[in-house]
């Protein structure tokens, strides 16, 4: 690609799910509604223009072919889904780069398993298995990319249990937390065996249903090496860091406005484009760098303060996209 920009997208669909098909208790899209969501789509696709795209919630491959033959701007693309029965969402990607390999993960690696008092939490399994490919941006140039979609901040209730009860909901949002901080562990686990000791980029996109200072985004990040110890040993941390492309930008800029959901009229962002050390520009040795991030959350409505609400044909996250320049 002659280019020497590309950039990189995060989409949560929000339940992309071909007309007439039932999901979640009975909820399904008439073929009006099925049709206004792919204009919306392919309307955001154009706007974003992204060549490396990664999606969360597709329940349907056909339903995210039918949105990105809508966008018109994917003619020849590599698209890349995860195993759908339509009873569940699953992750995917759209490159304009040749994939060269790929692979989704669903079980943890052995060492990721975590243990409390000689206990072992019961969790082995991303409740969303994780695509990991390898894309070649250009000759002698590949770049590992992992689409993300950890689990929600909705309650895990025990069975039976009363969904309104305030502790069983207290009881069910912990149970949602340690899923997700479990399948963060098991993600860096998988991240650091793609990044110790080699200068391949890597880039992480997705849903992680947590903020970017949340314990479980610093779990999945790693944390900066302390000011104090020597630089051969600072230089072993940031082998294995990410950067969020939100940070990269907000030091270049004193605007921060940057946010992809809202809930209850708390503004948060949840979907992330993580990015390791070969494209920040404090690496000397970079490969190239965050050059702009932008975010596209102008459909969101704050419920509690407008009667408006987010027609069902829409995502009610804002999508995220950087641009990288190459050096």
């Amino acid at each position: 690609m002659a280019n020497k920009r590309f950039k990189v997208a995060t989409f949560n669909l929000y339940n992309m799910v071909l007309p007439e098909n039932k999901y979640y208790g009975g909820r399904f899209y008439t073929v009006e509604q099925y049709q206004q969501k792919l204009h919306w789509i392919g309307e955001q696709l154009r706007r974003m223009d992204g060549d490396i795209v990664g999606f969360q919630e597709i329940f349907h491959r056909q339903a995210l072919q039918d949105a990105l033959d809508e966008s018109g701007i994917y003619e020849g693309a590599t698209v890349v889904v995860d195993r759908e029965d339509g009873q569940k969402p699953v992750v995917g990607m759209v490159s304009r780069f040749p994939v060269l390999e790929h692979e989704f993960i669903a079980g943890f690696p052995e060492d990721a398993r975590l243990e409390i008092n000689n206990t072992t939490v019961p969790c082995g399994c991303f409740s969303r298995p994780i695509l990991y490919a390898k894309v070649e941006l250009r000759e002698g140039l590949e770049v590992m990319v992992l689409v993300v979609h950890l689990k929600s901040k909705n309650p895990l209730l025990r069975e039976g249990a009363d969904p309104h009860d305030p502790v069983e909901r207290a009881i069910g949002k912990a149970r949602s937390l340690v899923v997700r901080t479990t399948e963060a562990t098991a993600l860096r686990c998988i991240l650091l065996d793609k990044l110790q000791g080699n200068d391949n980029p890597v880039i992480v996109v997705g849903d992680t249903n947590d903020i970017g200072t949340a314990v479980t985004s610093e779990i999945i990040a790693g944390s900066p090496p302390w000011r104090n110890i020597r630089y051969e040993q600072k230089l072993r941390v940031w082998d294995v860091l990410l950067y969020n492309v939100k940070d990269i930008q907000a030091r270049q800029s004193y605007r921060d406005a940057y946010y992809t959901h809202i809930h209850n009229g708390h503004y948060e962002s949840l979907d992330h484009i993580l990015v390791s050390q070969e494209f920040v520009h404090q690496n000397p040795k970079r490969l190239g760098q965050v050059e702009y991030v932008s975010t596209f959350n102008d459909h969101l409505i704050d419920e509690t303060l407008s009667e408006e609400k987010v027609p069902v044909w829409q995502s009610d996250h804002g999508q995220v996209v950087t641009t990288i320049r190459l050096r």
